[in-house]
């Protein structure tokens, strides 16, 4: 089985396994690992983002916007101007946002806030992009202000695209923000980042392409400074977006092949996720990508910063 070895200096201290799943318009190319069930969690934001888009009527926003809208972000300065024009833009307050507060992903962030004198507020949610668009969809419509529910209107609706997207019926729980986290199939995952893929190639996309074009041109709203999937956007050979979910999920789409890829490492570690995706991308899309200098995705660094292992990926076959 497809894994992901973790060796400090001479012992392999971890393995974490993995399934991983490329989908090409429809057609699974390549299937690493069982096809088991995950949570989205924010891999889905992308098409959560697409049905706001829909359901506001398709209105004009910058790509910078709907980067954010459709971001894990760091709450890092431009993420945060960005998060505040979309309220601005619907009249809205931050009060309103349902997402709950934490400290700011990046710790400088996180830092200034505190010499400041500032307090955390559900801005400095790595989900609040996606939360301003959900909250100006509620406000729209004259809906429940707590969009956050399985049966409110929106998260149907969001529900039904998920099918969509994925061709399976999804099951669901309670994502870290409190909205529902849709479940599906690794596959499943592969199949609608196929669909983000092509949307994004798809000039006339006003909704899905359009979030899709707008992440993998700024990938650092997607993210911020240090972060994985934006150390993997920096390898990009050819437009590629990419977006991370907690417990160990990962989507790529690669608009110009049309091409859909899913990677779950099965005991949710994060870490592993970037070796096998360059991998996976070495398998399934040469030339697609190549190693950004620095990489230090796959390292193994003691608390000084002394560099002491490595994560590699291995087929398994030995």
């Amino acid at each position: 089985m497809a894994r992901i070895e973790q060796w400090r200096g001479d012992q392999l201290e971890a393995v974490h396994t993995f399934s991983a799943v490329a989908v090409r318009d429809g057609e699974t190319v390549l299937r690493w690992g069982p096809d088991t069930s995950t949570t989205w969690r924010s891999a889905a934001k992308p098409f959560q983002l697409a049905v706001c888009l829909e359901l506001l009527g398709d209105p004009a926003h910058t790509d910078e916007e709907l980067a954010v809208g459709a971001a894990s972000h760091s709450a890092e300065p431009e993420h945060l101007r960005h998060v505040e024009a979309i309220l601005e833009r619907y009249g809205l307050d931050v009060g309103g946002l349902r997402c709950g507060g934490h400290p700011p992903a990046s710790p400088a962030a996180y830092e200034a806030l505190l010499r400041s004198g500032g307090e955390v507020t559900d801005i400095h949610n790595n989900c609040s992009g996606k939360h301003a668009f959900m909250l100006a969809v509620a406000e729209a419509h004259g809906w429940d202000s707590d969009y956050r529910p399985a049966d409110h209107p929106l998260q149907r609706r969001v529900a039904e695209a998920m099918e969509e997207a994925t061709e399976e019926a999804p099951t669901w729980a309670i994502d870290g923000c409190g909205l529902p986290t849709w479940c599906h199939s690794v596959e499943a995952v592969a199949r609608a980042w196929s669909r983000l893929a092509r949307a994004s190639a798809d000039p006339e996309d006003t909704r899905l392409g359009a979030v899709g074009r707008a992440m993998a041109r700024h990938p650092f709203l997607v993210s911020g400074t240090g972060r994985q999937d934006l150390h993997l956007s920096r390898g990009a050979q050819e437009p590629l977006i990419t977006k991370v979910g907690a417990a160990g999920l990962l989507g790529i789409a690669l608009p110009d092949r049309g091409l859909g890829i899913a990677i779950k490492t099965h005991a949710g570690n994060d870490q592993a996720r970037a070796p096998a995706a360059e991998a996976l991308l070495e398998a399934v899309a040469p030339g697609a990508w190549a190693r950004p200098e620095p990489w230090p995705c796959p390292e193994v660094r003691n608390v000084v910063g002394d560099l002491v292992g490595a994560l590699r990926f291995s087929s398994g076959s030995t």
